[in-house]
């Protein structure tokens, strides 16, 4: 095994200034693998035994003003409000078994004694393996539907969280959701847990951990071949069959052509390269600070602002590859189905292990006490439902769980500029707010222009498109955002002109429609670099519209810093 050093100095400086203490190992095909076992492992031990009491006293001093989102009412659960726009989806109960008389306990963390259970890649098990996980989802099948451990039960949870089941406590007329926030990622953690901890349970094995669908690397991007099995428990019918292996996912993924309605083939002969791009982009160069990484804050009283970057792609566009394809579609292409669909565990297993590389890269999360206290209810592997805390997620290791290392080729798949310098920028065409019936380009100034790295690494310079209101929430939603495109060039991901998608999957609820207005966030230091822009005075920002014919508008775009 190579040196740090020596593997470092293959890697970009931006890298390198944030890495030069993780341990890297690097396979003969210049693929690597970061490992922060032995950094993470004496962290998590701290955060373990001192994260609630370090952070309880902040939540004190900040008294009245404190408002995280609080674990909500069972009692007062709701059916998906969809008048009459899908047949099927009108009324769903998603509301878990309650009694109101059982006390609820807080959760704890297991011992740290208690065995580590390794996630494997899905495309790397064994039968022995295959067999067991089998068995695990067959037996939860077989629970009573009111089990709360029951499948049927569990992708209610998902559903109850994201269609708008739950009022806030003490704001009524506001819905819980867990998407397009800085809940994204301890929610779905936290509900992994409880559901791999469940299928241990059945089958009696405390090391039972739940696969994960390695599409960042080129052997995992087909759908993990033991979810296609028509007779297998982890088989689900609503697929979209073209996207059977041997096809390789696209994390680009358009739902519909904008301009042709019809299902979209990637633009590039190399739909491997164009994937590992994405993740360099959503991981590295447009993911340095943590609320673009993991998104805006989402506060009682407050509605959704704006999702991180993994959560647009390759989180939604993952989701909107995998379900089926015609309308209205179902399971893994609507947010109040996904869950059942056994492959979304695996599709969420890697959004888990994203956050994890994501802290090995030096990352921080938020230290928000609101994000810290925000909590949920969860039913565990002894059907008891407990109350459970964001800070209580931050360490897999604490919750006696992690990843199987396998390698990580994005971390040097930097996009290359269209054109060249000299390439003409196509001109401004509209002004905003703006409606995306068609390429929307607007100047957009700059206020700090040439800085140096140190002023950069200190404040990541971000793109901000705000106002952006869906006429219809239980549509698909896309559209690109392009930063000096050329002329003559039609851009995709494999560009450093393209600063990222807003990908929205279809809410149910309609909780989403007019009143609520969302941002996105993205970072455009190295982007400025790479395409020799940052002694600019201003950009040209295209609005792309990917999705097909769905009324999308955006109210206005500007630079802003983040420390």
């Amino acid at each position: 095994m190579e040196s740090a050093k020596v593997q470092l100095s293959a890697m970009p400086s931006s890298l390198q200034a944030l890495g030069r203490n993780l341990p890297l190992h690097r396979s003969k095909k210049a693929s690597y693998i970061l490992s922060c076992k032995a950094t993470d492992g004496r962290r998590d031990v701290l955060l373990r035994l001192a994260g609630g009491v370090a952070t309880a006293g902040l939540s004190e001093l900040r008294g009245a003003l404190a408002k995280p989102i609080q674990s909500p009412d069972f009692g007062k659960c709701q059916p998906i409000d969809d008048p009459d726009k899908i047949p099927q989806v009108k009324d769903t109960m998603c509301c878990p078994k309650y009694d109101d008389r059982i006390p609820i306990p807080d959760f704890k963390l297991p011992p740290l004694s208690s065995p580590l259970r390794v996630r494997p890649a899905a495309h790397l098990v064994d039968r022995n393996y295959l067999a067991k996980y089998e068995k695990a989802v067959k037996l939860m099948k077989e629970l009573p539907d009111d089990d709360p451990r029951s499948f049927s039960q569990q992708w209610h949870v998902h559903c109850a969280y994201c269609e708008g089941a739950y009022e806030q406590i003490g704001y009524p007329k506001l819905k819980i959701d867990i998407h397009r926030s800085w809940l994204f990622f301890p929610w779905h953690r936290l509900y992994l847990y409880f559901y791999e901890r469940i299928l241990g349970n059945l089958i009696d094995d405390d090391t039972f951990a739940l696969p994960f669908w390695n599409w960042d690397a080129p052997h995992g991007m087909t759908l993990p071949v033991m979810y296609t099995g028509e007779s297998s428990p982890l088989y689900d019918s609503k697929r979209n069959p073209m996207h059977l292996p041997p096809a390789i996912v696209n994390l680009d993924y358009n739902h519909k052509d904008y301009h042709s309605g019809t299902d979209p083939k990637i633009s590039t002969e190399d739909p491997i390269d164009l994937n590992l791009k994405v993740m360099y982009r959503q991981m590295i160069a447009g993911a340095k600070k943590t609320e673009v990484f993991l998104g805006t804050s989402y506060r009682a009283g407050g509605e959704l602002r704006g999702p991180g970057t993994i959560e647009c792609e390759p989180h939604n566009t993952v989701h909107d590859w995998t379900g089926e394809s015609k309308e209205p579609s179902e399971d893994m292409g609507k947010l109040y189905s996904v869950a059942r669909d056994p492959v979304f565990f695996a599709h969420h297993g890697n959004v888990d292990r994203m956050w994890n590389v994501w802290r090995c890269l030096g990352h921080t999360n938020f230290t928000d006490t609101d994000w810290l206290d925000s909590n949920f209810l969860f039913y565990d592997e002894e059907a008891r439902l407990v109350r459970v805390h964001v800070r209580d997620c931050f360490s897999t290791l604490a919750l006696r769980y992690t990843y199987q290392d396998v390698p990580l080729p994005w971390l040097t798949a930097k996009p290359t500029a269209a054109g060249d310098t000299n390439t003409p920028v196509a001109p401004t065409t509209g002004v905003l707010p703006a409606v995306l019936d068609g390429i929307v380009r607007v100047d957009v100034p700059r206020t700090k222009v040439s800085r140096s790295r140190f002023q950069k690494d200190d404040e990541e310079e971000v793109l901000i498109v705000e106002g952006i209101e869906i006429a219809d929430s239980s549509k698909y939603v896309k559209f690109d955002v392009h930063v000096n495109a050329p002329q003559h060039e039609q851009l995709n991901a494999a560009h450093a002109q393209f600063a990222g998608s807003v990908m929205l999957l279809p809410h149910m609820s309609g909780q989403h429609e007019g009143k609520n207005k969302m941002s996105a966030k993205f970072g455009i230091s190295d982007l400025l670099d790479s395409i020799r822009a940052d002694g600019d005075k201003k950009i040209i920002v295209s609005l792309v519209p990917r999705s097909a014919g769905e009324v999308v508008t955006v109210g206005a775009v500007r630079i802003g810093y983040i420390k």
